[in-house]
């Protein structure tokens, strides 16, 4: 007899055997032992779990002798026939390579003969999904209402492709990925039976990279066995698969949370070197993040399945490290794996992805700033000892004179204190140039300043520019440019420092602010300082906001549409004794002369420097 893989030598033959689907092997044998057998049931699932290996065994305790039953044997003949396909009541069909809508029409003329030996014609498409919308059509009717000596069982990977109507018409079971500690063990049994020494980390270490498909995990076993003998451990399977031992990733994982970031690039360095996937390794920190998520929020529901030398370090990192944080890390990790996932450099990726995980753990988040808030202490997260730094030279001390030496037989006099000298006063630094000269409290400079004052060697008198002399400037200026004087009424003279006049504006106040800076006004500004200060001046623009905003114009109001006038009615004539109204007496309506003396208007002339502006 030629070789048998372990996939087909150990496939499950009765309910017994099959392996991490309990719920729906229960079902299916409370159905068998109740005389409740639906016509056509759906099994769904990822690969490597086990749809065929059940249909098959379903179809076993429905045709087996003195069926259906589940305690069937499985090494009578009718059950042999089914097991090995050559069953003449089985019909097992590929729906990739049978999808048309003639190969469906043949199999409803088939279905209407009687079986051969057993009690139902069983009908078993695999990856049913395949078939055409036609072909579902087609099978629509007889799959309603088969003839009672008929069953379908139905198999995929992909329910989402099959027809609603199909699905409305199966009972489904979904087959769950089957749990790593199930694969590891059943493994460990295989390889008993084999002769061949199987260590447990190894068999997890199939199993983690299997990711719950048994048919997946003995394809790898029977692999090693193929490469290393009779003896397999976790390092076989790590060089083989290129899958990350669990010391590894613990050492990553060590590395991210106490934030050493030289180490944790070399490790990865170290193992792309080595050949290992740069997606598995992802992987594997990813899920260790997540066991690390899980023993933190929910201790109980946790199973790290880390080394237990390693788990002491990580139980104290993760104690120091928030929640909120290993969730981060999560949400960078995901967005890492997203980008691997269409790149050809993936090493790069991950490295970018690394280093983004190590400086999330510094970020300031939202939660950080409530505690801080809340008086609560901030979390210690572990940073890595700063530099140590250079020594500073100190002065040396001034030489004092040397005491006279007293003679051994004369007591020395009480020392006298000695007064260091007093500093000397530093150099005064060097003038700035006059654009650059520092105001204090100062508002923000809106714009450049005029240009540069021209030289006033030759003016024999100087004088600085005052409020009353700006006054005077303003006065000039309206009699010279009514119209462009009277923007600056919204300005206010703040000081005069060597010919730089700095003059403020409300901030809002942009149409003052583009005059000023023009060169029409500019020049007539300085022709007029010129003449009562002796020397020109350069303007500094500021805003501030004691200046009076400028005041909007109100637009005008629209024009009435002309309406005819109604006829006026008729008045009645008044009677003798009755008296026509008093008018109202007339509102007061204050002069202008009245309004520029009013008390309140002068003092706030006065506080502000400013002046009313005749119309």
């Amino acid at each position: 007899m030629s070789y048998q893989v372990f996939a087909r030598k150990y496939r499950p033959r009765t309910f017994k055997d099959v392996l991490g689907q309990d719920h729906v092997v229960r079902t299916l044998c409370n159905a068998i032992e109740q005389k409740r057998l639906a016509h056509a049931y759906l099994f769904v699932g990822p690969r490597g779990t086990g749809k065929t290996s059940t249909a098959r065994i379903f179809a076993k305790a429905l045709n087996c002798s003195g069926g259906p039953k589940v305690d069937f044997d499985p090494d009578e003949d009718v059950c042999l026939e089914i097991a090995e396909g050559r069953s003449l009541d089985v019909l097992e069909i590929d729906g990739a390579s049978n999808r048309g809508i003639d190969n469906i029409r043949d199999l409803r003329d088939n279905v209407q003969f009687a079986p051969a030996r057993g009690q139902y014609r069983i009908i078993y498409i695999d990856e049913v999904h395949m078939l055409t919308k036609e072909s579902f059509n087609a099978l629509l009717k007889t799959l309603e209402e088969p003839p009672s000596h008929v069953m379908f069982i139905f198999a995929t990977t992909e329910p989402h492709k099959i027809l609603p109507t199909i699905l409305s018409r199966c009972q489904r079971f979904d087959l769950r990925p089957i749990p790593a500690d199930i694969i590891a063990n059943h493994l460990v049994n295989i390889a008993a039976q084999e002769g061949v020494t199987l260590s447990l980390p190894a068999a997890f270490a199939i199993a983690r990279v299997a990711d719950g498909g048994m048919r997946d995990a003995q394809s790898m076993l029977d692999q090693l066995v193929s490469f290393c003998g009779n003896n397999i451990n976790e390092e076989d399977v790590n060089d083989i698969f290129g899958v990350t031992s669990r010391e590894t990733v613990a050492r990553a994982l060590t590395c991210i949370l106490d934030r050493r970031l030289p180490e944790l690039l070399h490790l990865v360095h170290e193992l792309a070197e080595s050949g290992r996937d740069m997606g598995q390794l992802l992987s594997e920190i990813m899920g260790s993040v997540r066991e690390l998520l899980v023993s933190k929020v929910a201790p109980q529901e946790s199973s790290l399945a880390l080394p237990p030398e390693w788990r002491d370090t990580l139980a104290a990192l993760i104690a120091r490290t928030p929640t909120d944080k290993i969730v981060r890390l999560m949400e960078v990790f995901s967005a890492t794996e997203e980008h691997m996932r269409w790149s050809t450099n993936k090493r790069l990726h991950l490295e970018m992805g690394l280093i983004q995980a190590v400086h999330s753990l510094a970020e300031a988040n939202i939660s950080d700033i409530i505690r801080a808030l809340n008086g609560a202490p901030l979390p210690e997260m572990p940073v890595a000892a700063p530099a140590a730094p250079a020594p500073v030279a100190m002065p040396e001390p001034l030489p004092t004179a040397p005491a006279p030496a007293a003679p051994a037989t004369v007591p020395a006099p009480a020392p006298v204190p000695v007064t260091e000298p007093a500093p000397e006063p530093l150099p005064e630094p060097a003038p700035l140039p006059e654009d650059l000269q520092p105001i204090d409290d100062a508002p923000p400079v809106l714009d450049a300043p005029l240009p540069e004052p021209l030289p006033t060697d030759d003016v024999p008198a100087l004088r600085a520019l005052t409020p009353e002399l700006w006054d005077r400037l303003l006065e000039r200026l309206h009699e010279q440019s009514p119209v462009k004087a009277a923007m600056l009424g919204n300005t206010m003279f703040i000081g005069d420092e060597d010919g730089l006049v700095t003059v403020g504006i409300h901030p809002a106040d942009t149409e003052t602010r583009d005059l000023l800076l023009g060169d029409s006004l500019g020049e007539l500004i300085q022709e007029v300082a010129a003449e009562l200060c002796g020397r020109r001046i350069t303007l500094r623009l500021v805003a501030d906001e004691m200046v009076p905003p400028p005041v909007a114009e109100e637009p005008p109001p629209p024009l009435p549409m002309p309406v005819a006038a109604p006829k006026p009615a008729p008045k009645p004539a008044p009677k003798a004794e009755e008296k026509a109204p008093a008018p109202a007496p007339a509102s007061h309506k204050p002069t202008d002369e009245e309004f520029y003396h009013d008390p309140l208007v002068e003092l706030a002339l006065k506080e502000f420097h400013a002046r009313l502006l005749n119309e």
